[in-house]
């Protein structure tokens, strides 16, 4: 099933940002097939059945892929792979840095974007300063309010970021309630 990620990173990210989602994927735990809620309490569709990582995962890229240019983000540019990267990556420690914890890690959107911010070097080789902080961000505050990162914060608010943090938490919203294809 990571065929479909592999095949949407292949077709729409320019080729350096292509052979970077191969190494990044490459050094994170291959949490593809597991669901993307533990308790299977979560992310329900309409017939019951919780979708995997890979499948929660494939339904806000291709959205995305969709909309972005209509928001003037040029497909196969940086800015674009810097928004794909964030979605492609946003669940990438749901399980924790190993992958093999039982149930989703609560902090793991917190987790994962510290892990960028420790490799920024390898990712500046490819994205510039702002798209790096943009990526890192929108993967930072991919849960919203529930973000822990949004926590510290008095009175979070979307308003206080740049629009594409919001776009990458509605697209992981719209998806955890079953309304993308």
């Amino acid at each position: 099933m990571f065929d479909s990620i592999d095949l949407l990173a292949q077709q729409h990210l320019t080729p350096n940002g292509y052979k970077l989602f191969l190494v990044v994927n490459s050094k994170l735990p291959d949490i593809w097939n597991r669901y993307s809620s533990s308790t299977m309490k979560y992310h329900k569709r309409a017939d019951g059945s919780v979708p995997t990582i890979v499948e929660h995962t494939y339904e806000m890229v291709n959205s995305a892929i969709k909309i972005l240019p209509m928001f003037g983000t040029p497909l196969k540019s940086t800015k674009n792979d810097a928004i794909l990267f964030s979605i492609i990556f946003h669940d990438s420690l749901k399980y924790g840095k190993t992958g093999k914890n039982p149930h989703t890690t609560r902090n793991h959107d917190q987790e994962m974007a510290n892990l960028f911010v420790k490799n920024k070097k390898l990712f500046l080789y490819h994205f510039s300063e702002e798209e790096f902080t943009l990526m890192e961000t929108c993967i930072r505050f991919h849960s919203g309010r529930w973000s822990p990162d949004a926590k510290k914060i008095v009175n979070f608010s979307f308003e206080n970021l740049p629009p594409e943090v919001m776009f990458v938490h509605m697209f992981d919203m719209l998806s955890t309630k079953d309304c993308l294809q």
